[in-house]
């Protein structure tokens, strides 16, 4: 299958598509006309890795996945290098959001300082 057509079976655009083959998590063949071509089985590896990315991970977190892109992740037992991924992961995303919930504590402090009643609407 071209790459449109791949695109469209997985609900992605093209280039997140060759953003993938860039990063070594999907590979293709090209045709004569040298249209990238893809096996059928590169819907679920890429079903896989957008799973994997909507869970929080990065493109560099999915590739210690490489083992099991092409089965069924959502319902396969985790491998305790996943495991590993995943909680390194959890850390760094909670040191963010923590670090975004200070900064807009103090952002708030200041405004209700400076307003007498915190934030006010923007005109």
């Amino acid at each position: 299958m071209r790459i449109g057509e791949l695109a469209t079976a997985v609900g992605t655009t093209a280039r997140a598509l060759r953003h993938y083959e860039q990063a070594g998590l999907i590979s293709s063949d090209r045709a004569s006309n040298g249209y990238r071509v893809y096996d059928e089985r590169t819907v679920v590896r890429v079903r896989n890795i957008r799973y994997l990315l909507a869970a929080g991970l990065t493109l560099d977190d999915v590739r210690a996945f490489l083992p099991c892109l092409d089965g069924d992740m959502a319902a396969a037992p985790p491998s305790d290098k996943g495991l590993r991924v995943a909680r390194e992961r959890l850390a760094v995303l909670n040191e963010r959001i923590a670090a975004q919930t200070e900064a807009r504590d103090r952002l708030e402090a200041a405004l209700r300082r400076t307003t007498g009643d915190g934030i006010r609407p923007a005109a």
